[in-house]
């Protein structure tokens, strides 16, 4: 096991959430490239094994857009179209391992789904829950450790949530890749902290 994946301890009261390792953001050639994501697949796979031998719970996430969403910058939002459901965009990364007990595809409506844990409306702001939380609680979690990306989006918003939701909660930031990997990732880092979250 690579020994940065091994500093982590993984049980069955624990959840390994794997946010948004898909093309659009892990490829080259996605619309909304991530610089090092292709990287760091080889390290959330070992993760994923790592949880999977502990009896963790696992669970991937996925952008799942409409082709027209108030999210994208063609309908007045902050992004390029991205992970549109049904395209080669939207598809989890071909060398990412997919052996999970949940696989939960958010931003299906249009909503802003940064968080695995909550979608906002893009419009109000308002939230509404994706039911991971209750999953979690059903399956006796009381720990959760995000990986994937972007660190600075995503991974950021979903490690908050979890911690808000009274989870134990770490990042293991070597197993993520960030937008801005210089500003973005390091005010991430520091909201984070400031929320309980380990980051390691």
């Amino acid at each position: 096991m690579d020994d940065r994946a091994a500093r982590i301890s993984y049980d069955d009261a624990t959840a390994l959430v794997v946010v948004d390792m898909q093309n659009d953001f892990a490829d080259p050639d996605g619309s909304l490239y991530v610089a090092g994501t292709d990287d760091i697949v080889e390290l959330v796979n070992t993760h994923l094994q790592a949880a999977r031998s502990g009896g963790s719970t696992v669970v991937l996430t996925q952008d799942w857009h409409p082709p027209e969403t108030p999210h994208f910058v063609t309908g007045g939002g902050p992004w390029p179209p991205h992970c549109v459901r049904e395209t080669w965009g939207a598809e989890l990364h071909p060398d990412l391992g997919t052996d999970a007990d949940l696989v939960l595809r958010k931003g299906t409506g249009g909503e802003d789904g940064y968080s695995a844990f909550t979608v906002a409306d893009p419009t109000t702001g308002d939230t509404t829950s994706t039911g991971l939380a209750a999953y979690l609680d059903a399956r006796a979690v009381t720990r959760v450790v995000v990986v994937g990306v972007a660190g600075d989006v995503c991974v950021r918003a979903t490690a908050l949530d979890a911690a808000g939701a009274g989870f134990d909660t770490e990042v293991p930031w070597d197993a993520t890749a960030s937008v801005d990997p210089d500003q973005g990732a390091a005010g991430a880092r520091a909201d984070l902290a400031d929320a309980g979250v380990a980051v390691s």
